[in-house]
């Protein structure tokens, strides 16, 4: 199952006062009930002219896990003995984050968005559930923890979701500086070895700042993929994910019989296609999809337990071969399906236009399955044509459609370290060759030629390794326990190690006692968010 979001059908009023979702009564997003006093984590600001142990590029959801995780790590009363002297050192740590602010899918942050995930598996309670930035003690910080249970559910309002790590994130402003695009990073070589990194960053006036990190850990999300025949960076051809966003500016007349095109089969593109109807009553909207019909997701028990994460030892240590043919059979519980309460609304949809008028071809919305856009122009009017290719037909000529606006929501491609690190190509394991990816290990240190980079410096991907950690490396699922397993690999005394693979017996016996206490803690609230 996707751990994203989960658009629903439209959801009572009542329901997102309860929530607080609009400020109305709890002061989400801060329109109503002040701010209880601002939070300060224990990680220090090093100045950009020192030094760092690590520098995360990006500070979304998986660079701010490592953040929460360090900091949990700090305020242990006792260490554990391989990180014992974790405190005295003082880490040096910085985040850096284009955005000018913390974000997370804005542009996907519609009315009646649930989570496709229960909220236990947030920021920090499958590695510890007495941390403080678990959802629940975020619900009990902004007095809405009585009012949440109230709603039997596991999956909040993504709004709210997407408050809660505003209220994660302001822990940490003082080791994250954003409006810092990072423009490249450069191995810099000591005596024998690379022992730091150069990282330079821009920020939106241009000015460049350079810093040096022993280690860097890129996490920052995928690139919008708007494939071709599309062009890129059309004012009326949009990806989904900053649809909320441009939807306004590209369409600004919400009465206009607008023509609109939804390019996409998954959760987004269902989504959108459902928003539309709601925003532009007049318009007519026509969702174009490859397979014969949209898919359900798959939540049951059996296939969540994909995205765990003790699943990722066992992953990793396949095969290639077995690696992809685990994700080919995997990949359709989180790509290209939607939630099933989503469909059975637009299903509804389509039988209300069917009652009413029984000539599809005159519904205003439509799915329009088996289709495959093979071209696209733009007029000089602004209008854009769409060549479509009907596989149910099999017709010689291309379906012919005209739109005011195409909205395109085909997922995202995850190789921005590609471009971050090409002047570091010279140290990858095969050397500089055509084609040559970047590899990792299992703790996601890329691997570099041997002896080429100290053992207390390395690049570390995070959230673009599918291919050998599994599927929910993109995901929410595995970002706890996987931001502790990067504090152990950067900080304990053994760089490189964690776990119970590798750390000391003592270490494993911490990490075994934390995880029972988490199943425990997690059976608990799940039992009690399912009775009143």
């Amino acid at each position: 199952m996707p751990a994203e979001i989960a658009p629903s059908a439209p959801v009572l009023q009542q329901e997102k006062k309860m929530n607080g979702a609009n400020g109305t009564s709890n002061g989400v997003n801060g329109h109503s009930k002040p701010s209880p006093a601002v939070n300060k984590s224990l990680l220090q600001h090093t100045p950009s002219d020192e030094v760092h142990d690590l520098l995360c590029v990006g500070f979304g959801p998986a660079s701010m896990g490592v953040a929460i995780a360090l900091h949990d790590t700090l305020s242990l009363s006792t260490l554990p003995s391989n990180l014992s002297k974790l405190r005295e050192s003082h880490p040096k740590v910085c985040f850096l984050e284009r955005q000018p602010s913390f974000s997370w899918h804005a542009g996907m942050l519609l009315p009646g968005a649930h989570m496709q995930i229960s909220f236990i598996k947030d920021m920090a309670t499958f590695r510890d559930p007495r941390s403080e930035f678990t959802f629940l003690n975020y619900l009990h910080k902004n007095g809405r923890l009585v009012p949440f249970v109230n709603l039997s559910t596991l999956l909040p309002l993504r709004e709210e979701y997407d408050d809660y790590l505003r209220w994660c994130a302001n822990w940490f402003t003082d080791v994250v500086d954003y409006d810092q695009d990072v423009i490249e990073i450069v191995p810099e070589k000591g005596a024998d070895k690379v022992k730091t990194f150069v990282v330079k960053s821009r920020n939106s006036a241009g000015e460049i700042t350079t810093r040096r990190a022993k280690n860097v850990a890129i996490g920052v999300g995928g690139r919008a993929n708007i494939p071709a025949p599309f062009p890129q960076n059309h004012p009326q051809i949009l990806h989904s994910s900053c649809y909320s966003m441009t939807v306004q500016k590209a369409l600004p007349d919400q009465n206009k019989n607008y023509r609109i095109a939804i390019i996409g089969n998954g959760q987004s593109g269902a989504e959108i296609f459902n928003d539309l109807h709601t925003r532009y009553p007049n318009a007519h909207t026509k969702m174009f999809i490859k397979g014969p019909h949209l898919r359900p997701s798959d939540d049951s028990p059996f296939v969540n337990e994909i995205f765990d994460p003790d699943r990722v030892d066992p992953f990793f240590n396949q095969t290639a071969e077995e690696r992809a043919v685990a994700l080919a059979s995997d990949k359709p519980t989180n790509y290209g399906v939607v939630r099933l309460n989503l469909l059975e609304h637009l299903y509804s949809t389509m039988y209300l236009q069917r009652l009413r008028n029984p000539n599809e071809e005159e519904w205003p919305h439509r799915i329009l399955s088996r289709r495959t856009v093979t071209g696209c122009t733009v007029d000089a009017s602004g209008k854009i044509h769409l060549q479509v290719e009907n596989s149910a037909t099999k017709a010689a000529e291309p379906e012919k459609y005209e739109f005011d606006a195409v909205f395109v929501a085909c997922g995202y491609i995850r190789n921005v370290h590609e471009d971050l690190l090409r002047d570091a190509r010279g140290l990858m394991l095969g050397g500089d060759v055509a084609d040559n990816k970047w590899q990792i290990n299992r703790n996601y240190r890329v691997k570099f030629q041997d002896g080429v980079v100290s053992d207390d410096a390395g690049i570390y991907l995070q959230g673009c390794n599918e291919k050998t950690h599994g599927l929910s490396d993109t995901l929410l699922s595995v970002l706890a326990n996987r931001s502790g397993e990067m504090v152990e690999t950067l900080f304990g005394d053994k760089a490189g190690d964690f776990g119970a693979a590798n750390g000391t017996a003592e270490a494993a016996a911490v990490a075994s006692k934390l995880k029972s206490e988490a199943n425990v803690a997690v059976s608990n609230v799940e039992a009690a968010t399912t009775t009143a």
